[in-house]
């Protein structure tokens, strides 16, 4: 489970500095790494790089902690991207869609995206006939389904979620 980083609600754009990009290019390495092996790395006692840290959480550029898990060694060995047209585009609409969408647990990422298409699905399952089970009889049960095209990843080429290097 992510663990969320609690935010202040600040609308000034935060300046980070190299010394801020240095920690959070240690921390996108292991999130596990203590203040005192980053203030060793950054060559800052732990106190300055403890409140650089709590001054990147409160600003929101730092979003949270995760545990990254290969998914094929925990039965979802079947990643799926599912392209979704909905039929209608209102505000209400879109929000009912949201919603339904962020209650399935085979979802794992969502991205509302521009083209043919309104939403792009990253879902895992266990093998086909779960994702059959689950497109049929979970997403496109949704009331304001239109149309959905289903792409089955052959292989995983590049993986990252590191932002800062």
């Amino acid at each position: 489970m992510a663990k969320a980083v609690k935010k202040a609600q600040t609308t000034a754009p935060v300046s980070i500095d190299e010394t801020d990009i240095e920690i959070l290019k240690l921390l996108q390495q292991n999130a596990k790494i203590t203040v005192k092996e980053i203030s060793d790395n950054v060559h800052l006692s732990t106190s300055p790089v403890h409140e650089r840290i709590k001054r990147m959480e409160n600003a929101g550029i730092i979003k949270q902690y995760a545990t990254l898990v290969d998914h094929t060694k925990v039965k979802k060995g079947l990643m799926v991207i599912c392209y979704v047209s909905l039929k209608q585009h209102d505000k209400n609409a879109g929000t009912k869609f949201i919603k339904y969408i962020n209650e399935l647990n085979e979802v794992i990422e969502c991205y509302n995206i521009s083209g043919e298409f309104d939403f792009m699905l990253k879902v895992v399952s266990e093998d086909m006939n779960a994702y059959y089970d689950f497109h049929v009889n979970r997403l496109s049960q949704h009331e304001n389904i239109g149309h959905v095209q289903s792409v089955f990843v052959m292989g995983v080429i590049k993986q990252t979620h590191v932002l800062v290097n």
